[in-house]
């Protein structure tokens, strides 16, 4: 399955709409784009393996632009659109691309990479920048047919950055070299979540991030309509669904977090009973915010937990959550197995490193050491997560490894504190780190962006301090609670924590940061 094909069978379906403008690209619209970005990179000298990267908003052109470069066998690198112009220029490098095409809201940035970039070819979409081409009138040149030598391309997408320098995921070129070959994912879509040629798929998140744009390519695939918002506002999303009849969503748990933040009018407002299946993943799910979102849609909510690695996968519908709270689910890709430092197998129910094995196979793009780090004697793969499974095969995330807290000889996972800080009513959002401390080595220290800054201060920091003493014992209640307007958050819901931990063990005196 392929946008192609279902330009010749439905030309004139719908395969994108812009949620906030109602702009549509039909299928022979995206079809004809997407042959004249494979013209335009054969033209430019990019051939089979080669690499381009996409610096980009959500933009409507988006699409053409992967689907053309999957038509030409090349590897698509999508930037991250808020990078500065040095970490931009780190992954052009890194990720070896030859081509670099940027949109009109990266101008500044673009013009700030221009002399990095030294003779890399250039475009810009819907503006220009000194040495920048103007993308529009190069691809007009183009054929609208397709090129002689097509050839199955993918993705190469970068880690978030939360822990550390971005990495790119490498896969190999798909072995089929048809463009229309399917894949697990179009395999998976159709059996877990019911995608086809009927679904109207909302994507509120930057296409930039691997889950957003594997589905809704995804989709495209089975011929359905993907509905794009260009900037997620929790309460244009419900007009989203109410407005486009949308069937099928993807979220991250941020994206919960803000519509349950509305106020109950405002959330009663619109028709969501079309609303059949609402995908999510990305980050954990505190259990009382996915109640609240059950008791609110009804039992439409699908998680899962895989990484843009692709190297296995989880799922739970709502009602096996339902039965088996905080879980992730039971994989459905590749087999799990909890192992300890040593990579010795866990029984049931031991917190561990969650490996999937007989899944996918991954390398960290210039990064030996990482890769080998991914890898375990048997072969099987890790994100870096920690977890345990039950009796019957449902796996629990506790934590990534990374972020662990060692306070006095004891480990101590944030997530969970960040689970009982968010459903405070006063807090907006919150990151739980470790801090120096010279008695216990870490401290736990919590971040909060409160709903009113105003609030901010010691009478809020004692009154969550509270909150927490309530349901969590005290090794695990933070030692100090801070205030920000704004978490180092990415639009994905990726967290930063790297860039708060970097603040506290440079300077740990702020208690507004």
């Amino acid at each position: 399955m392929h946008p192609s094909v279902h330009a010749q069978t439905a030309p004139d379906k719908a395969a994108l709409i812009v949620a906030e403008t109602g702009e549509t690209i039909s299928y022979a619209q995206l079809d004809a784009a997407s042959n004249r970005a494979a013209q335009l990179f054969r033209a430019a000298g990019l051939g089979i393996g080669d690499t381009v990267a996409l610096f980009l908003d959500n933009v409507p052109e988006f699409f053409g632009l992967v689907w053309g470069a999957q038509r030409a066998g090349l590897f698509y690198v999508c930037i991250p659109s808020k990078l500065t112009a040095p970490e931009v220029d780190y992954i052009i490098r890194d990720s070896g691309a030859r081509l670099i095409i940027a949109s009109a809201a990266m101008a500044a940035t673009a013009e700030a990479l221009t002399p990095l970039l030294g003779d890399h070819t250039r475009y810009m979409i819907g503006g220009t920048a000194p040495g920048w081409n103007g993308w529009e009138a190069a691809v007009a040149a183009m054929p609208a047919t397709p090129i002689a030598d097509e050839r199955a391309g993918t993705d190469m997408l970068y880690s978030s950055g939360t822990t550390g320098r971005p990495k790119g995921v490498r896969v190999a070129l798909p072995e089929d070299p048809g463009i229309a070959a399917p894949n697990v994912l179009v395999m998976l879509a159709q059996a877990l979540y019911r995608i086809g040629p009927d679904s109207i798929y909302l994507s509120p998140a930057p296409l930039y991030h691997a889950a957003p744009l594997r589905w809704s390519m995804t989709v495209m695939r089975h011929g359905g309509t993907v509905v794009m918002m260009q900037h997620f506002d929790p309460e244009a999303a419900l007009a989203a669904i109410e407005r486009y009849r949308v069937n099928t969503s993807q979220w991250v748990p941020t994206h919960f977090v803000r519509m349950l933040k509305l106020d109950d009018a405002t959330r009663a407002r619109y028709d969501l009973s079309s609303l059949k299946v609402a995908i999510h993943a990305a980050a954990p799910c505190p259990i009382p915010v996915k109640e609240a979102m059950i008791d609110w849609w009804g039992p439409v909510l699908y998680e899962y937990y895989a990484g843009s690695e692709g190297n296995g996968l989880t799922t739970i519908d709502s009602a096996q959550w339902l039965a088996h709270k905080g879980s992730v689910g039971k994989a459905a890709y590749g087999q799990l197995h909890i192992c300890d430092e040593a990579g010795n197998e866990l029984p049931t129910g031991a917190e561990g490193l969650v490996y999937f094995g007989g899944g996918g196979v991954f390398e960290y793009h210039n990064d030996p050491e990482k890769t080998a780090e991914a890898r375990h004697a048997e072969g099987w793969t890790t994100l870096g997560d920690i977890g345990r499974m039950d009796d019957e095969g449902y796996l629990y995330l506790t934590d990534r490894k990374s972020f662990m807290i060692i306070s006095g000889g004891v480990n101590i996972y944030p997530q969970e504190i960040e689970n009982r800080l968010i459903t405070h009513p006063r807090v907006a959002d919150v990151a739980v780190i470790g801090g120096p401390c010279p008695d216990m080595g870490e401290r736990v220290i919590a971040v909060v962006q409160p709903v009113d800054m105003a609030e901010a201060g010691d009478a809020l920091a004692a009154e969550l301090t509270a909150w927490c003493r309530a349901e969590l014992s005290g090794v695990k209640t933070p030692r100090q609670i801070d205030f920000a307007a704004e978490l180092p958050r990415a639009p994905t819901g990726k967290l930063y924590k790297r860039l708060l931990r970097d603040r506290y063990w440079g300077n740990s005196e702020s208690r507004i940061v």
